[in-house]
């Protein structure tokens, strides 16, 4: 997986790769789809969510360039497989997840593999309101409509975010970089996820 989807398709940073080489992904999927669990692509995990692709969930860790000393915030944990993937990268991250039977399940996955420090939390994450910020980083692991600008606010300076945004046809992974009051935003890979659910997500 490793050489084949993520090093040939342009994952460059060592850190990144190390950490994906180390996260057994079979753990995180369902009991029925392991023999599926290092194909390129998303997983279902039922309750309409899925495990992103190991190149985009790659992809967008390479994007928020940790060096090991941040505290990170994931909303939308799903499996997760993206929380294990940071713990490996980062200090200490924080991961929130809207359904509970989702985060029940993944704080089980993290336990399974050695990643119990990572702090599991259920509710919407949208709205930013997960453990004491500021984060040094912050990833979106859903799509969401607009950049939810709530987050920014628990960001440090210097911060990154990395966000899909656009329509639920697909989307592009923004980085948005804080520097004081000022923020940057680049938009590049294409992508698409399952959307954000939550006061920050599509209207119903």
């Amino acid at each position: 997986m490793v050489e084949r989807q993520l090093r040939r398709r342009g994952i460059r940073d060592a850190r990144v790769l190390d950490a994906m080489s180390r996260v057994p992904r079979e753990v995180f999927v369902p009991a029925e789809r392991r023999k599926q669990a290092y194909d390129d692509d998303a997983l279902p995990l039922g309750y309409g969510q899925t495990i992103s692709q190991p190149y985009v969930v790659a992809a967008m860790c390479e994007l928020l360039g940790l060096t090991g000393d941040e505290r990170v915030l994931e909303v939308g944990t799903g499996s997760g497989y993206a929380a294990a993937v940071l713990d490996e990268l980062a200090a200490h991250v924080v991961t929130v997840e809207l359904i509970p039977e989702l985060a029940a399940a993944a704080r089980s996955a993290l336990d399974e593999t050695g990643h119990g420090d990572v702090e599991v939390r259920t509710g919407d994450g949208s709205l930013g309101d997960a453990g004491e910020p500021p984060f040094d980083a912050i990833l979106v692991s859903a799509a969401a409509p607009e950049l939810p600008l709530q987050l920014l606010d628990r960001l440090t300076d210097a911060g990154r975010m990395v966000c899909p945004v656009g329509p639920q046809s697909g989307q592009r992974l923004v980085v948005v970089e804080r520097r004081g009051n000022e923020t940057t935003t680049t938009a590049g890979l294409r992508c698409r996820f399952v959307p954000l659910r939550g006061a920050a997500g599509y209207p119903e």
